[in-house]
């Protein structure tokens, strides 16, 4: 058994972020990555590839809390998900750390003000910057926001290099691709490739961690992790990083093994948050000329919930991936030249039936989530997809919306929730499991709110905090 001074299981936001604050202080560091390192070629870029064909995404196969089966849009490989994203890197607005339990929301067990310096330090790493609207994008803004000055637009920040405008197949295909240039920030690039030489850092590949160690003698101390191959290996601190859907089912197993018991069982898993996602495709009857697109975001006060992206470049292969027609190819082709696609996201409020469950030895994992059961947010949702299809009209838009389903687990957090009450939280403000000695939590699976945008800056923070806290121990 291999002896490090943390294990990280994920290589994601979180898990990048703490691995990297950890390794440049010195600690021993392992990170443990499920899937492996992504080709850095053109394959990457195919639409046909990564949307229709799915090649690198996830293959596993869940039930949703009717039973049905479903495949989540889960990506396993060095970087995580932050390989797939469009690089929009927002904070979280004070008062989204506090509850609101009128619309279902949980409160941060601390305010804005304690993630701060690690927004900071996330956003040099990261590199992020503002682009300016290509034309045809600023026309649109400017008919929008002059006909409703309630909705501001603003620009979207994102960690993205300027450097990509002089490739334009690159800038077409950022949004929801991986960049074999290097043109986007994600967890790789600017973390974890600025450690892989340091000798006290390791990074293993494609060898996912199936069970958690305790120690001999004490099952409420974990020591270690063991991994598909049987490799096992030991370190002081664990820290279970591998997402929102995964790391509350390693825990779930755990404990459904050793037969322990914690105040915070039936907190594992729950409170599972996703945003309430549509995306909303707005036909024109010009050809667009823009490349990049995505680089405004909108906000309107009466859904202080939700905001309204631009989405990156549409084509036809694009809008087949989408499913917004079940049109024929050459009329898709027509189409896509005249499409700009918007991201309509909602905050969804905790519920703990809203859950994550792990399926017994060789059973399909669970996702029960419901929209009924978080009415609050699925009205402002509606409502605001309603308003905005009518913005798109007076702008000489027709607009045409698709809820993107229990599938598009791409923001998923919640699953663990932090909090001072072992009876009310899975972990503590400092990520460490309530009851269990050794075992921290470096992903999204913490956070109680998940904002009106999207959460992976808040992700990276939360991930060099828990490494900051980790180095001092």
């Amino acid at each position: 058994m291999t002896k490090h001074d943390v294990i990280i299981v994920g290589s994601g936001a979180g898990g990048a972020a703490a691995a990297y604050r950890l390794a440049r202080v010195g600690k021993r560091v392992l990170l443990v990555e499920k899937g492996p390192f992504l080709p850095r070629d053109a394959s990457t870029l195919d639409v046909r590839e990564v949307f229709i064909n799915g090649a690198f995404k996830n293959h596993d196969v869940w039930s949703d809390g009717q039973g049905h089966e479903f495949t989540p849009s889960e990506f396993y490989n060095v970087g995580g998900k932050t390989k797939w994203y469009g690089a929009a890197l927002f904070r979280f607005r004070p008062q989204e750390f506090q509850a609101e339990p009128d619309f279902g929301l949980l409160g941060w067990p601390f305010g804005y003000e304690e993630l701060e310096p690690y927004y900071d330090e996330a956003s040099d790493l990261l590199e992020i910057t503002a682009f300016a609207n290509e034309p045809e994008l600023q026309s649109i803004v400017d008919r929008i926001t002059a006909a409703d000055p309630n909705w501001k637009a603003e620009p979207l920040p994102l960690g993205l290099s300027k450097a990509i405008l002089s490739n334009p197949d690159e800038a077409k295909h950022f949004d929801g691709f991986a960049s074999p240039s290097g043109y986007k920030s994600d967890a790789e690039r600017n973390l974890i490739d600025h450690i892989l030489d340091l000798p006290n850092f390791t990074l293993l590949a494609g060898d996912p961690v199936t069970a958690l160690i305790s120690a001999l003698d004490d099952p409420l101390r974990i020591v270690g992790v063991e991994c598909v191959s049987g490799a096992r290996h030991e370190a002081g601190t664990i820290v279970l990083a591998a997402g929102a859907m995964t790391s509350p089912r390693i825990l779930q197993d755990y404990l459904r093994v050793s037969g322990l018991s914690l105040p915070c069982d039936r907190l594992i898993g729950g409170n599972f948050k996703m945003h309430i996602n549509s995306a909303i495709m707005g036909f024109s009857p010009f050809v667009d000329h823009d490349v990049l697109r995505k680089t405004a975001v909108f906000f309107n006060e009466r859904y202080p919930h939700s905001s309204m992206q631009c989405l990156g470049w549409m084509d036809a292969d694009m809008l087949a991936a989408l499913e917004t027609s079940r049109l024929p190819r050459f009329l898709n082709q027509f189409l896509g030249k005249r499409a700009i696609g918007f991201w309509a996201t909602t905050e969804d409020g905790s519920s703990p039936e809203n859950r994550v469950i792990s399926g017994e030895p060789g059973g399909r994992p669970t996702l029960d989530y419901s929209l009924d059961r978080i009415t609050q947010s699925r009205r402002e949702h509606e409502a605001m997809i309603e308003d905005w299809r009518l913005r798109l009209l007076e702008a000489g838009l027709i607009g045409f919306e698709k809820y993107t389903g229990i599938a598009t687990t791409s923001h998923a957090l919640g699953s663990m929730v932090m909090g001072a009450d072992p009876h009310a939280s899975v972990v503590d403000a400092h990520g460490k499991v309530h009851g269990l000695e050794g075992l921290y939590v470096g992903d999204g699976s913490p956070l109680p709110r998940s904002s009106r945008v999207n959460p992976s800056l808040t992700i990276y923070a939360w991930g060099l905090r828990l490494g900051h806290h980790l180095a001092a121990a």
